[in-house]
């Protein structure tokens, strides 16, 4: 699949550059200054954590399945989280099918997406979900992007409704949850028909906002 090759996504209040160990100081700052947003997300802290998250992620890259990023905020190139493709599938597609042939996904997740205090609320999120699903359907042409999230996650919801993911369901018992339960995930999704109605809400959602330091 042709996702290995390493790329950046530049907007005009945050930038995604491929996550790698260089990155590492810079994460456990972002993630320390106030743990008690993460209570439904897995985010690590501490060095050792770091490191092992990065290493993971790098592993996922190289096998095809994901593709991770470091967010960094324009306005002082200061590192605010992280986040990533990943659940990268490409379907076999027979011989003479319209998409046969191609080396980029045919679906993909967006997820472990974690901001530091300081990038909450201030359009980071939305202009990095601007950015991956811009990429997404424009670049890969993807058919369709999901998005998971602890369905005791009120906050990543209305995220997520915000920026116009389509409610599919409730998945029981779906991935193992932060307190270490069977947690229940919310499922959202985005097709490829819906992205020029998406673009244009999340468009205007980042002009509305901008990134404070």
């Amino acid at each position: 699949m042709g996702t290995k090759s390493l790329f950046a996504l530049s907007g005009k209040l945050v930038r995604l550059e491929p996550l790698n160990h260089s990155f590492a100081n810079a994460l456990v700052a972002a993630s320390a200054t106030d743990p008690s947003l993460y209570k439904w997300s897995p985010v690590p802290q501490g060095k050792i954590a770091v490191d092992r998250y990065i290493e993971t992620a790098l592993a996922w890259r190289d096998a095809g399945t994901a593709f991770p990023f470091a967010i960094v905020r324009v306005s002082d190139s200061e590192v605010v989280g992280s986040t990533r493709f990943w659940n990268l599938e490409q379907w076999a597609w027979p011989e003479g099918a319209a998409r046969h042939g191609r080396h980029f996904p045919d679906v993909c997740e967006i997820g472990h997406t974690w901001l530091t205090r300081s990038a909450i609320r201030t359009g980071a999120n939305t202009e990095a979900k601007l950015l991956m699903l811009t990429h997404a359907f424009e670049s890969w042409e993807v058919l369709r992007v999901c998005f998971h999230t602890d369905a005791r996650n009120a906050r990543s919801r209305a995220a997520l409704e915000r920026i116009g993911g389509r409610f599919e369901g409730i998945l029981r018992a779906h991935r193992m949850a932060t307190d270490f339960t069977a947690r229940d995930s919310v499922r959202y999704s985005i097709l490829a028909q819906e992205w020029p109605d998406v673009k244009n809400r999340l468009s205007q959602l980042v002009a509305q906002t901008r990134l404070l330091p």
